[in-house]
């Protein structure tokens, strides 16, 4: 199980883990997946990858980014999410390159699922219990586990497309959108098993796993994020957009009643944005923002790298390179507030800076070192990157209304 801890972000309790795990079981498939993704954890990488998507960003990945051809057909979407994820690359330099590469008019469809990333960023950012709640009604998943769930986990299920995307989960930490979409579907209205362990699941696993996009995306597959709107994975739809891989006739059901809770989710309003030099301060990365120096102005005294030890696999060690390759040092560790008053006092400061991380583990870790810090007489300050401020303000509501001002945001921007 995780560390837990109880902590304040903005002045109201968050999240309680550092980190999440689940326990492990070993993947079936009948044989191994001759498919292997190659994510490299470096800025240098993602670059490349936007460059090398670009010219297809416009007609081609209108057309054909619904379509999961397998792991190594997927020329139609980009796979730069991992990079944007640790924002080894940004969104809004993602935004600039293709916006230059096309008119807009061409890549609205890409633009807008740039947008839909920032949309759950902000909107969990304004509705934190959101993600409190997720992580208590998964200690009570976790705590009544049965065979059904071991089976789904261990990709024997019986249901070969779902069974498959498991183990290419596992395998290669990465899965198309689409069979997310379905995988999740099938999870939470054929399987009946609860949405909070499959999004677990996902987090875990997913080298772009990031706690906003995920713990919305099943929640909205769940009829919980547009309430009573769910989406229900059919037979002809996989056959159609896998192109004939998989049609798992007679094996899903055909209704998906949507979940309900029964708890509400205040907006919480944004806190003012906060931009701290840092001369004569320690930089402080972690995997929420693995290139801080981008907006951050000055030279830091130091730079500490810092990840949770909790998780191991795939999506783990792509985060740990992430973080290293931006850092002095990198520390592993759950105890992060001993690891930076020890690097702080090393650079002969009292001042720390980071890039600001929105709800999930990064932020209640953060805001537990704080109140250590504090006691040692260190102060810790988030900046937050101007994007964030200017898309997340629009993020209160639907992603309609974020939608409708994304060629102002463009503007705003520089990029329209």
């Amino acid at each position: 199980m995780a560390v837990r801890l109880t902590g304040a972000k903005n002045g109201r309790p968050s999240g309680m883990r550092l980190s999440i795990a689940l326990p492990s079981a070993a993947v079936h498939v009948r044989q191994p997946l001759w498919l292997k993704m190659t994510f490299e954890p470096t800025r240098a990488a993602g670059l490349a990858r936007l460059d090398e998507f670009a010219p297809r960003a416009a007609k081609q990945y209108g057309s054909q980014r619904n379509f999961d051809l397998g792991p190594m057909q997927q020329s139609a979407v980009s796979k730069l999410s991992p990079w944007i994820r640790h924002r080894l690359v940004t969104e809004q330099e993602v935004l600039a390159r293709i916006l230059a590469a096309h008119p807009t008019a061409e890549t609205i469809s890409f633009v807008q699922e740039v947008f839909w990333r920032s949309y759950f960023k902000g909107w969990l950012e304004q509705h934190p219990s959101v993600w409190d709640r997720y992580l208590v009604s998964l200690d009570v998943a976790l705590e009544n586990l049965g065979n059904d769930y071991s089976e789904a986990i261990s990709g024997r299920t019986g249901i070969a497309c779902f069974d498959h995307w498991c183990a290419e989960l596992i395998q290669t930490g990465y899965l198309h959108n689409h069979a997310r979409m379905w995988f999740a579907s099938i999870w939470i209205f054929t399987l009946r098993l609860p949405w909070e362990l499959g999004a677990a699941f996902f987090l875990i696993h997913l080298i772009d796993g990031d706690p906003a996009s995920n713990t919305l995306s099943w929640r909205w597959v769940g009829g919980l994020h547009t309430k009573g709107k769910t989406y229900l994975a059919s037979a002809s739809n996989i056959a159609r957009f896998t192109n004939g891989r998989f049609e798992p006739l007679g094996q899903l059901t055909g209704s998906a009643e949507a979940l309900t809770e029964a708890y509400d989710h205040p907006l919480v309003p944004l806190p003012p944005a906060q931009s701290t030099p840092i001369d004569d301060a320690m930089l402080l990365v972690t995997q929420e923002d693995c290139t801080p120096q981008t907006f951050i102005a000055d030279r830091p005294l130091g730079i500490l790298g810092i990840v949770s030890s909790t998780n191991t696999g795939l999506a783990a060690d792509f985060t740990q390179h992430a973080v290293s390759q931006a850092s002095d040092k990198l520390v592993i560790s759950d105890d992060w507030t001993t690891a930076i008053i020890d690097m702080a006092r090393h650079a002969g400061t009292n001042r720390v800076v980071t890039a600001y991380a929105p709800v999930g583990p990064v932020a209640t870790a953060l805001a537990v070192a704080k109140t250590g810090l504090s006691k040692e007489g260190i102060e810790l300050h988030q900046t937050r990157r101007p994007y964030d401020s200017l898309t997340w303000t629009h993020a209160t509501a639907g992603f309609f209304k974020l939608k409708k001002k994304i060629p102002q945001i463009l503007h705003d921007l520089d990029l329209g």
